[in-house]
């Protein structure tokens, strides 16, 4: 009998726990939650099996970051961002996350890989190829303040190190994939 010394990981779901690692926030995976932040540093992803096929870690530490990125430092010690999903009145801040999302992974040639996959999906699917750009959007102020948090702050580098290193992933997938697939450009 062999000694087994290693695990095999999915590597994208390497770059991205990685990431939220380095900026402060632990990664757990739970059937009871799409995700969840229990505003003290952990973050609850769901199972692959409650999660749609389209969906993938990376992309639920992507949006869960953008959120954060969204309502700003004094939303860490919030419960789900302080955010409720149900509230008509908090729907701009679902959009001046996903705004974000889509302008953060433009930067990569990633947006349709880290699209919504939730009921914000056709919003996502309906912004303007500068999602920051202006219009009437109130989401897009919320949006432009979180993309200079992204870029500057703290957790700039671990995020810009997982979007690049995502791409590197694509870009080496490139030709080896079925048109179902998420990654088949």
């Amino acid at each position: 009998m062999r000694k087994i010394t290693k695990t095999y990981a999915d590597p994208l779901d390497l770059v991205w726990t990685h990431a939220a690692a380095q900026i402060g926030i632990q990664i757990v995976r739970s059937a009871e939650v799409n995700a969840s932040w229990n505003g003290a540093g952990v973050l609850a992803i769901g199972t692959p099996e409650t999660l749609d096929p389209d969906d993938s870690l990376a992309q639920m530490i992507l949006h869960e970051t953008c959120h954060a990125l969204c309502e700003g430092s004094d939303c860490l010690s919030l419960p789900d961002w302080g955010l409720d999903n149900f509230n008509p009145a908090k729907r701009v801040h679902e959009h001046a996350c996903l705004r974000l999302q889509a302008a953060l992974a433009d930067q990569h040639g990633l947006r349709e890989f880290f699209a919504s996959t939730t009921m914000f999906r056709a919003y996502y699917d309906r912004l303007p190829a500068d999602p920051l750009a202006d219009g009437d959007d109130p989401a897009i102020e919320m949006a432009r303040a979180a993309w200079q948090r992204a870029q500057t702050g703290p957790w700039s580098a671990p995020l810009r190190a997982a979007l690049e290193r995502t791409a590197l992933i694509a870009r080496a997938l490139e030709g080896a994939t079925t048109p179902e697939s998420i990654w088949h450009k």
